[in-house]
This record gives C-alpha cells, structure tokens and sequence, in this order.
C-alpha cells in the first residue's frame, strides 16, 4: 500500500497541474500559438515546399508528419520555461516552498500539466495530418507506439525547460535562451528533408541529437521497417534528458530562498 506522504504527493502534484490547466485555459492564445505553429509547418511543406522536396520510396506527407508531431513538443517545452520564470519572477513559487505541501509536486505539477498539454497538441495534429493525406503505413499500433515516444521526449523536454526556467527569472530571457536551441535541434534533424541534403559537417550533428533519434524511431514505427534500434536509441535519449535535467530541477528549486 501506499504510504501517506506518497499519497500526499500524488494528491500536491494533481493541484498543481490543476491550477496550470486552469491558467492555460485562461490564456487560450498560449494553447492557440502551440497548435497553430506546427499547423502552418504542416500547409508550408505539405503544399509550398512539398512538390521540391523527393524522398525515395515514400510519399513527402508521410515522411513530413513525424517531424511535425517532434517539433510541436519541442516547441511547447519552450512555455515551461517562460511559465516558470514568470511564476519565479512573481513569487508565487516561494509561496508555495511555504505551503504544507509535497516539494515535488511544484515542478511535477507543472510538468504533468505539460505532459496533458502535449496530448492534446498532438492529438490536434494527427487530425490535420489525415486532414492532408497523411497516412500510418504500419497501421494503428505503429502510429499509438510513434506517438507514446513524442509524449516521452516532450515530457523530457519539459523537465529540461524546468530546469531553465528556474535559473533565468526573466520570461523574455528565458524564451530567448530556448528558442535558438529548439531550433537548431528541429532544423538539424530530418524532420523535414533528409539528412543527405545536408553538408557533411551539419550531418554529424545532426544525425547524433535527440529530434534526430525521435523523428527516426517515428518514421520506422509509422511507416514500417526495423524500428527496435531507433525506438531504444530515442529512448535512452529522453530518459537521459529526464534524468538529469530532472535532477538539476530539483536541486535548483530545493537551494530557492536560501
């Protein structure tokens, strides 16, 4: 059975999300911004860059929307950051380090806020997929694992973005230090072209970061094809990622108000 502070944990950490749910549904343009973006990466590529871009051996749609459902979590990781500088900036996260409450349930709250949010964000996406001609080759068991290891990074990637926002407790600066770094990971990726198309020295990076290894263990498990390799590798990156930017988070937020 469950001892009483685990249950008190579990019970802090749903109050928590709750309350960033409720703050996120009151700034519906932050919900509105996380959908959108990756929807006009979906039209751009489907329909303006999509007739110059050939992959061999499967339709450019295809190939496209695992790169989509990686960026839209990478993305919205971004708002963890910016979320937590602002509750940082406003005290409130002090307050709650005063509170009889569970530490933990502070950053997993806001965390499995995020992770709730990622579902629907993809969720949304599948649809406009279809909507496109977007089809799962391997069938529906392929797309639900693809889709289980997009969930998995963007809840690593949130934890790494915690870590951050707790450090910098100015929104702006936190925004501008995550955006050039999601960038240069989604578009170094092949989430939307092969990574032959690029110059051997941006290959190397490329094809070793962990987009890379999502957007591949994707496309193996949608479109078929040996996807054990690329599901372990993406894997190992996103509990890599949790780990120790979990543990960076923890620390920061233990050493606040010192």
């Amino acid at each position: 059975m469950m001892s009483t502070a685990m249950l008190t944990a579990f019970s802090d950490t749903a109050a928590v999300a709750g309350r960033n749910l409720r703050t996120l549904l009151r700034t519906p343009q932050a919900l509105v911004f996380a959908t959108i973006q990756p929807m006009i990466f979906v039209l751009l590529f489907r329909y303006a860059f999509g007739g110059a871009i050939r992959v061999p051996g499967v339709n450019y749609v295809d190939y496209l929307m695992p790169g989509v459902f990686a960026q839209a979590v990478a993305f919205g990781a971004i708002g963890t950051a910016v979320g937590l500088s602002t509750d940082l900036r406003s005290g409130i996260l002090v307050r709650f380090r005063t509170l009889p409450m569970a530490r933990i349930a502070v950053l997993a709250g806001r965390t499995l806020a995020d992770l709730i949010r990622n579902l629907l964000v993809v969720a949304v996406m599948v649809g406009v997929g279809f909507a496109v001609g977007f089809r799962a080759a391997n069938g529906a068991a392929g797309l639900a694992a693809a889709l289980a290891l997009v969930v998995a990074f963007g809840y690593a990637a949130s934890w790494a973005c915690t870590a951050l926002g707790l450090r910098v407790s100015d929104p702006e600066a936190a925004q501008a230090a995550a955006v050039p770094v999601v960038f240069l990971l989604v578009f170094t990726a092949s989430s939307f072209v092969p990574a032959t198309a690029m110059p051997g020295w941006l290959q190397a990076f490329g094809t070793h970061q962990p987009v890379n290894a999502l957007v591949a263990a994707e496309r193996a498990l949608i479109l078929g094809g040996p996807a054990a390799r690329d599901v372990l590798i993406s894997l190992a990156w996103s509990g890599g990622i949790l780990l120790v930017f979990g543990l960076l988070a923890a620390r920061s937020y233990a050493r606040m108000g010192r």
